[in-house]
């Protein structure tokens, strides 16, 4: 098999985007590199997980702007990058730098990750964006059809994708070892020790002046307004770190985690749209997404693959962690072993696949398998001392693909983590409707039986920071 056809086999990049009729919109694409050109990035969301982000495509790119809502962060990372452009509006940066830039990284607040990825592609520009990759379900949708349209080299943010342990996980069950799965559990610890919400915060927090270094109008971005506040003085409560607690700003715990736990699982069982979602979740307010919930997604059968059942479960309800059936994790961990804080398992008719890791990169099955007549192979050799990591998941894919000009050389683009948040963000909107049984239509991007739930998939935007148009 060529390198690429291994590759794509083994780390499930998907169709890319063979099933598109479209022309690129931008230059980047066409641009012939050379063996000493580095790729020209701008770091939009440099505080936090975005600062790691830019230090490292700044190992192997040249970072020539730097973007942030905040002043002492962007004062941080441009103590790494002095001659690197200072912005705190990506829409500047972008009037600004167009034909300065190669490719952007995106690690913003939840809600403005489709409103700066999709400008930049449309504007020919190579995106690696943090998980999850959106804030609706919608953005998922048109963020793929996007990048496929633009021709761009594209990245989610869900380094695990890079690790040998998910992908030999993912061969595996492919092969068969466990048999036919019908369901998979997969299960986090958060938000509980990470960001206040619910039901610590069930209505808005009280209103405080705007610190000198936060911009506040830009940091709003595309949702509606609303006054800066703190919630347990002195903690701020949106920026610099809870706001992924609050339905304008973030995803909550599903939007925080589902793009690393759930990830092996979508791989290895070929996931794509579910047909049903159901959910039971704590009360629910208008601020913060609820204490805790269970998720059920029904996915139909995938050729010879029976159909499957995916539950999620977060939070501490009454007290005690929401996790898998006790007697399903009886049976699966080992004496004096404590479970995990957030981890996956697959349930097959032949055995089970039982991962105490975020990515799915741990596991044992259980029992033992019988390799005989499988056809299984090693995962595709990583450069000598590295088992897969960031660094591989934005240098050895992302940048190769630009390099190359081939987008499907990234395991995690926006083929693939489009579908997968997709999928995991209808979540979100079950929990709103707990009790009840979502029959969803992918292709019309719709909820059969609910209007009011249709609604959801979709948002809209403040003047300014909307969408650009596919």
């Amino acid at each position: 098999m060529s390198r690429i056809t291994r590759r794509r086999a083994l780390q499930l990049g998907t169709a890319g985007a063979a099933g598109y009729l479209f022309t690129a919109s931008g230059a980047s694409m066409r641009r012939v590199w050379g063996a000493n050109d580095k790729i020209r990035v701008a770091g939009i969301g440099v505080g936090g997980k975005g600062s790691g982000d830019i230090e490292q495509a700044g190992k192997f790119m040249d970072v020539v702007a730097l973007c942030d809502i905040d002043d002492q962060r962007i004062a941080t990372r441009a103590r790494t990058w002095p001659d690197a452009k200072q912005f705190f509006d990506y829409r500047v940066l972008f009037d600004k730098m167009a034909k300065d830039i190669d490719a952007v990284v995106v690690s913003t607040a939840d809600h403005s990750h489709a409103p700066a990825s999709m400008r930049a592609m449309k504007l020919g520009k190579h995106v690696y964006c943090q998980k999850p990759l959106t804030h609706t379900v919608h953005e998922a949708r048109v963020m793929r059809e996007l990048a496929a349209k633009a021709k761009v080299c594209t990245q989610m943010g869900n380094q695990g994708s890079a690790l040998n342990g998910l992908r030999r996980a993912v061969e595996l069950v492919r092969a068969g070892t466990i048999g036919a799965v019908r369901e998979a559990h997969v299960w986090t610890n958060r938000p509980a020790h990470y960001w206040k919400q619910s039901p610590d915060i069930v209505a808005r927090p009280k209103e405080a002046p705007v610190p000198k270094h936060v911009h506040w109008d830009e940091f709003i971005g595309p949702a509606p307004m609303r006054p800066y506040a703190v919630a347990f003085a002195p903690r701020p409560a949106y920026h610099p770190h809870d706001w992924r607690g609050y339905w304008d700003f973030g995803t909550g715990a599903l939007g925080d985690m589902a793009c690393h736990t759930a990830n092996m699982a979508f791989r290895a069982l070929q996931l794509d749209a579910p047909v049903a979602v159901a959910a039971e979740a704590a009360e629910i307010n208008s601020e913060t997404f609820p204490a805790w919930a269970h998720i059920q997604y029904l996915f139909p059968a995938r050729g010879a693959a029976p159909a499957c059942t995916l539950h999620w479960y977060e939070g501490k309800k009454d007290g005690k962690t929401v996790l898998p059936p006790a007697e399903l994790l009886a049976k699966l961990l080992k004496k004096g072993e404590k479970l995990a804080d957030s981890g996956s398992i697959l349930v097959g008719d032949k055995g089970v696949l039982f991962s105490p890791n975020d990515y799915g990169a741990q596991f044992r099955i259980t029992p033992e398998p019988d390799f005989t007549g499988l056809q299984t192979t090693k995962p595709e050799k990583l450069p000598a001392g590295v088992d897969g990591d960031q660094d591989v998941h934005m240098k050895r894919e992302w940048a190769e693909a630009i390099r190359a000009g081939k987008p499907e050389l990234a395991s995690s683009n926006f083929d693939y983590a489009g579908r997968l948040t997709e999928a995991m963000l209808l979540g979100n909107i079950a929990v709103r409707f707990a009790g009840t049984k979502l029959d969803w239509d992918a292709a019309k991007l719709a909820f059969t039986n609910s209007a009011p739930a249709t609604k959801l998939v979709s948002k809209e935007y403040r003047k300014g920071f909307e969408l650009p148009p596919v």
